[in-house]
């Protein structure tokens, strides 16, 4: 079992099925995941991706065995090295695609699977979701993007407790933390995460991409360079198709169709 691929209309759900929610960091799994995401983000019919995992586990665990080998063989920070190398470009194609990416967190996201998670557009999780670090346990410091990500999310103090006290965090904590945006019931996970997939991925493609980059870049400009920022993307969205019907349609006092 791997990475089982369905298409409800424009919406595609990946599962990270068996090993590949278990042992998603490994050289076995990993190019298997990001295939998967990379060949969503790139379809044009496709305007949302619902990411999930398979029974205990969203994503979670690398190959310790593999670990083991290149420590003995010295050569851990290569494969190091070409897992971040894969997972890395993901997480930053995920943070700026025009694609709305929905976490629908079945299970345990830990390590890199919680950068994949928090890398997404938003988390819905079940009372079984659960967020780790588990990077000081096995003598290694966070990769994929947690170290950035999650401080925006639920502030710097919060995430300093995570990491360096090695949290787990419940489903419930993480919603309060603001880690999670929803806990649903798990018979309603994949419903309520289409449904968002759905409603958020509905308008224009300029639209969509160009806030996901604002919010992705907000903190790396002043507020005069932002603010240039984004007169620069209003202006180019004034020549859009959207902006034209969104337009006629609040005119003529109906929902926009933005297809």
């Amino acid at each position: 079992m791997g990475i089982e691929v369905e298409q409800h209309n424009q919406i595609r759900i990946i599962t990270m099925a068996g090993q590949a929610s278990t042992q998603s960091f490994s050289m076995e799994f990993l190019p298997l995941i990001a295939d998967a995401i990379n060949e969503g983000l790139n379809d044009q019919e496709t305007k949302a991706i619902v990411l999930t995992g398979e029974g205990r586990f969203f994503s979670a665990g690398a190959d310790i065995n593999a670990f083991q080998r290149s420590i003995d063989e010295g050569d851990a920070p290569q494969l190091i090295r070409t897992l971040t190398g894969i997972l890395h470009p993901l997480i930053v194609r995920i943070r700026t695609s025009s694609t709305v990416v929905i976490a629908a967190l079945n299970g345990v996201s830990a390590g890199g699977g919680l950068g994949l998670a928090l890398a997404c557009d938003a988390r819905i999780g079940t009372p079984q979701a659960r967020m780790a670090a588990s990077y000081a346990g096995m003598g290694l410091s966070p990769d994929g993007g947690t170290t950035w990500l999650l401080p925006r999310y639920v502030g710097e103090q919060i995430a300093r407790r995570f990491f360096l006290g090695n949290q787990i965090w419940s489903g419930q904590e993480a919603l309060e933390y603001g880690a999670i945006d929803a806990i649903v019931p798990q018979d309603e996970l994949m419903e309520t995460a289409k449904a968002w997939a759905s409603m958020w991925s509905s308008w224009g493609a300029h639209t969509k991409e160009a806030t996901k980059h604002l919010l992705h870049v907000q903190t790396e400009h002043d507020f005069k360079t932002h603010l240039d920022h984004e007169r620069t993307l209003i202006e180019a969205a004034g020549t859009t198709a959207a902006f034209k019907e969104g337009v006629k349609a609040f005119l003529e006092k109906r929902d926009p169709n933005f297809e």
